[in-house]
């Protein structure tokens, strides 16, 4: 006999059998031992909760010869006639490629039949979700007072697609997704009945991936089983089979992330790359360590919701200790958008590398939970010994920017004029004295927006090109590859590497009160030589 994969083989034959559904379960036993069957019902949930197989089982319970307390007997002529899919009582349909109206047109001509044996007809109709809009309508008025020997079971993963019409009609039964302990013990069943030596810790990682899914879980397992065959099941096995990272690389990536040491995230990523490690599932398994960290920074006793050792639990608390909430969300943020992109990209792990040198350089991103991070880093510059300066507008300068921002000693209401550069460099003289003709060789839109750029030297004697609040300063600031484009420009012009700092004003009298226009110095130098 060919190989039987695990799913299908341990699928559930009664009631009893049905793990972490408990008050689904308990509400049909109810119904078949007062013989208060409905006539139509609506079982919605996520994938691989059981609600095809309580169908069947359903199915066979209503037409069961001798019933139990859990379900039917499985021993009589008709359960045996069901359960080999020979009865011509149960009748399941595809919505997925059995959807139009016509379908569902042959359905409602049978209705009018009696089952030849048993006491019911019964349609599963799978993924209901997926009829056309005729196909519904044909539905709703044998759905709503079908014959007395006739029960209808929609099942569907997607509940929200269905017609209010349809749902008013049903009794709408939601299997809940698994929990981790109910598919781990089901496991450990299912590897003892088949003698397979495993893990607990690889079957609780197994149940973790399977994301509240018995099918999944038992897939999964199946596999694992098969590329180790023979030999016992570890937690590291099956991180191989699966593609999956250690818990404790995610701390060494934590700590390159706090330090800011993005070439230590992007040489770590290197390396799980190098080890086959499936880039998708990194994203989802990091991004389940960051909320664990979230959870254990908002209280102390979640040992109930974060599944994990003592040890590791233990070494969590510590982690957590050394980051802030605002980090961590901030972390999560980034890697929750990256799981929406990564899955369908084809340069999976540059989107990867992009995410973890933004939780690096919180500078790269406008959104405003980087805030509190940006402000961090400033300070722990100054902490270093780094002087910053900033100007009025918010924005941060070098020591070079004004001095005099404020009022004049016992002269209120008058600014203090920024003091004149005591030397230009040759390179920056050389690019402001060229300035119409590099505006002119750029491409739009960059080209407008230089028009209005103002010339400044910063206190590291770099170019400072300033602009005024608005599209301008947006297109350099939020999109640091423009910036680079821009030093490329000028570079060319040079003959050197030329690297320039980009400030913003709220209007164009700040530039006049804080900053030298140079370029207006060296016009007069020139004037004067001529």
């Amino acid at each position: 006999m060919s190989y039987m994969a695990l799913y299908r083989k341990f699928r559930p034959d009664t009631l009893a059998d049905v793990k972490g559904q408990d008050h689904i379960v308990t509400t049909l036993k109810n119904q078949l031992a007062a013989n208060r069957i409905g006539h139509a019902y609506l079982f919605t949930g996520t994938r691989g909760t059981g609600k095809t197989t309580v169908a069947k089982i359903l199915a066979r319970a209503v037409n069961c010869e001798n019933p139990t307390a859990e379900g039917p007997c499985g021993e009589c002529r008709i359960c045996r006639a069901i359960a080999a899919g020979a009865s011509m009582n149960v009748i399941e349909i595809d919505a997925a490629s059995n959807n139009s109206v016509n379908n569902i047109r042959e359905i409602v001509e049978e209705v009018s039949y009696s089952p030849a044996e048993g006491k019911y007809k019964v349609y599963i109709i799978d993924e209901v979700h997926m009829l056309s809009t005729g196909a519904f309508n044909a539905l709703l008025k044998t759905l709503e007072e079908p014959p007395s020997y006739v029960i209808f079971i929609l099942a569907t993963t997607e509940v929200h697609k269905l017609p209010i019409t349809i749902l008013s009609r049903c009794q709408r039964y939601d299997f809940k997704r698994i929990s981790m302990d109910t598919l781990t013990a089901r496991m450990q069943e299912l590897t003892k009945e088949e003698d397979v030596q495993v893990e607990d810790k690889a079957l609780r990682y197994i149940a973790k991936v399977a994301d509240g899914s018995m099918r999944d879980a038992l897939s999964l397992l199946d596999q694992c089983i098969a590329f180790h065959l023979g030999h016992e099941l570890t937690y590291d096995k099956v991180l191989d089979v699966l593609g999956a990272v250690d818990t404790e690389v995610f701390s060494r990536l934590l700590r390159h992330v706090l330090e800011r040491d993005a070439l230590g995230c992007v040489q770590l990523l290197e390396e799980i790359v190098i080890q086959g490690r499936e880039l998708t599932q990194f994203v989802t398994d990091f991004t389940w360590y960051l909320r664990n960290l979230m959870l254990v920074q908002a209280s102390n006793n979640l040992e109930d919701v974060i599944d994990m050792s003592t040890d590791n639990l233990k070494r969590l608390k510590e982690e957590a200790e050394a980051v802030d909430m605002d980090r961590i969300i901030r972390f999560i943020r980034i890697f929750s958008d990256l799981s929406g992109q990564i899955r369908q990209s084809a340069q999976k792990r540059i989107l990867v590398e992009i995410a973890l040198i933004k939780l690096c350089r919180p500078q790269m991103e406008v959104e405003s939970d980087t805030i509190l991070d940006r402000i961090r880093q400033v300070e722990e510059k100054l902490e270093q010994g780094m002087v910053i300066a900033t100007a009025p507008g918010g924005a941060t300068q070098g020591v070079g920017t004004a001095q005099g921002a404020g009022s004049q000693p016992g002269k209120p209401g008058t600014r203090q004029k920024p003091e004149l550069p005591k030397a230009i460099p040759e390179d920056v003289r050389q690019i402001v004295s060229k300035w119409p003709a590099i505006v002119g060789s750029a491409e739009n839109p960059m080209r407008i927006y230089l028009k209005s750029a103002r010339l400044s030297l910063g206190g590291d004697n770099r170019l400072m090109v300033v602009f005024t609040d608005g599209m301008a300063s947006d297109y350099f600031t939020r999109q640091p590859e423009h910036k680079a484009l821009l030093e490329a420009l000028l570079s060319d012009f040079s003959g050197k590497d030329i690297e320039v700092n980009i400030q913003t004003v709220g209007e164009e009298q700040e530039f006049a009160d804080n900053y030298v226009d140079i370029s207006q110095v060296i016009q007069m130098e020139i004037e004067e030589e001529e």
